[in-house]
């Protein structure tokens, strides 16, 4: 049961954007995705709200997102989150590992 939970940050002046390139200039994004549990760590711009940056971020489990938490790393972002001056809307989803849906595929271009 994997979790992904998608962040949207939002900023002025591009903040969001500029955000997310100094998590990566700095090595935070490799960091985080070496993470025992990390599944997938990236950031997307919207065509909509160029002031927007998405986050999809997924985790083997809530046990990997909270030792994520817990580490020294979260004081860093938490610390450029304030930098940049953003706000945060936060959605979690939990996989269906049912096989519900399964019909899907006929929609989806390999």
């Amino acid at each position: 049961m994997a979790i992904t939970v998608n962040l949207r940050y939002t900023g002025k002046d591009g903040n969001a954007r500029k955000f997310a390139e100094e998590m990566i200039s700095r090595g935070i994004v490799d960091e985080i995705r070496a993470e025992s549990g990390n599944l997938r760590y990236e950031y997307y711009i919207s065509m909509d709200d160029p002031d927007t940056v998405l986050l999809i971020d997924s985790w083997v489990n809530q046990e990997a997102i909270d030792v994520h938490h817990a580490s020294k790393m979260m004081e860093t972002i938490t610390e450029l989150r304030e930098k940049y001056d953003l706000h945060m809307t936060v959605e979690r989803y939990v996989s269906d590992a049912s096989g519900e849906g399964a019909g899907d595929d006929k929609f989806i271009r390999k």
